[in-house]
């Protein structure tokens, strides 16, 4: 007998005969995948308390939702925790279309909406999921106004990263924000109107990093810089508080602040392994103290 073609009427058949022939099979498959999801659950908890300290309930739930999912890790860079809420990485979903088999990403350059004089560049990216033949469209803008200065100038590249994130999170219903999409937070931050304690009380953590127009806190700007340059927080905390003169980061003022992420940010650019000699050399008394 000849054999069918991959059609629906040529695949039920086979459907039928795995689901009622081996269902031990597809059990214990279930059954291993929702083991590993569990300890992928566990392990991701531990992480999140170990990089982000003590998280309320419901970050803790969200995590957990994510993590069976889609298995997202947070060991791995797939989410980050900004300002008390959970964003995906642009890592993090490549990898979750690897696992998913994506049969492919397409981005082009919409020429009509872009303008390299100033540079604005916009970019639609359309992912193709296995065995649907219509894609899924994103679009992603891109200009100096809507960038963080660590990384003025590759506005091109942030336009394509943004696209191929918004197809992405299209594709596989997504509805957590990416990192990269964040435009208030890429951007250049504004000299807020409104005065700062004297004490510096807020200026590195509080809400008090946070302008009269929305700006990011200067507690987000570093963070930044240390996972765009994987660098080790404790020791860049350590490091800012010698640069600014204070026992600890939380008691600097917000311009003492602003100039190291300043400095810490063209020193990355222009040598980071010299930078990361820098903040080696914090280490060492506390290594003497142990």
């Amino acid at each position: 007998m000849a054999r069918s073609k991959c059609s629906d009427s040529g695949l039920r058949p086979q459907l039928e005969i795995n689901r009622f022939l081996v269902p031990e099979q597809v059990v214990l498959s279930t059954g291993r995948r929702r083991k590993r999801l569990s300890e992928l659950s566990t392990l991701n908890g531990r992480h999140a308390r170990a990089t982000w300290g003590k998280l309320e309930k419901s970050i803790r739930r969200a995590l957990s939702s994510l993590t069976k999912e889609y298995g997202f890790s947070v060991a791995a860079g797939d989410m980050q925790l900004l300002d008390g809420r959970l964003y995906i990485t642009h890592s993090g979903l490549l990898r979750l279309a690897s696992r998913k088999r994506c049969c492919g990403i397409e981005t082009c350059i919409q020429q009509k909406a872009s303008d390299p004089a100033v540079g604005r560049w916009v970019f639609k990216a359309t992912v193709y999921k296995r065995g649907i033949s219509n894609g899924f469209v994103g679009f992603g803008d891109a200009d100096p106004s809507n960038v963080s200065s660590v990384v003025r100038g590759a506005e091109l590249r942030i336009a394509e990263t943004r696209a191929v994130n918004r197809a992405l999170r299209k594709a596989y219903g997504i509805g957590l924000c990416s990192v990269e999409e964040l435009g208030a937070f890429s951007s250049q931050p504004r000299t807020s109107t409104i005065p700062t304690p004297s004490n510096g009380s807020h200026s590195a953590n509080g809400s008090g990093n946070t302008s009269g127009n929305g700006q990011p806190r200067l507690r987000d700007q570093l963070c930044l810089l240390i996972r765009q340059y994987n660098l080790d927080p404790n020791l860049v905390k350590a490091y800012a508080a010698d640069f600014c003169g204070t026992e600890a980061l939380s008691g600097a003022s917000r311009e003492l602040v602003e100039s190291f992420i300043s400095h810490i940010s063209s020193a990355a650019k222009e040598n980071r392994d010299a930078l990361v000699c820098k903040l080696n050399s914090y280490a060492q008394p506390v290594e003497a103290r142990s």
